[in-house]
């Protein structure tokens, strides 16, 4: 049986609270919510998973999917919103095509916090 590294279960946590809280998004915006913030859960539970097998790239490939779904929540309510939210998800994109960890963990870190996940965990063990 693959035991788990408690950084492992660290950055685990810090999805499951991520996606826990997503259900704010469905008090603050309303009803028309509700299928983004399902989707962002089930994309979220696909990094994590990807993330426990040790499949990174395929975690962040995840992470930035579910950020572009979240910026296009944001557009659909407010276009500035939308627009800061869209450039968030390209700096996350263009980090990891650079191989730039750091840029891609400060994007993570911005679209959290905007996503209303106000948990301070700031070294995830990617």
């Amino acid at each position: 049986m693959k035991r788990l590294a408690v950084a492992s279960v660290a950055q685990s946590d810090s999805f499951l609270q991520l996606i826990d809280r997503l259900g704010e998004l469905e008090v603050v915006i309303g009803p028309q919510a509700r299928p983004v913030v399902a989707e962002l859960r089930a994309r979220l539970r696909q990094a994590a998973a990807a993330r426990e097998r040790g499949d990174v790239p395929g975690a962040l490939a995840i992470i930035a999917q579910a950020m572009e779904r979240l910026a296009g929540l944001a557009n659909s309510l407010d276009a500035a919103e939308g627009a800061m939210m869209r450039a968030i998800a390209a700096s996350f994109g263009q980090a990891l095509s650079a191989g730039d960890k750091g840029g891609a963990k400060r994007a993570v870190e911005v679209m959290r916090a905007k996503a209303g996940d106000g948990s301070k965990d700031k070294d995830p063990q990617w």
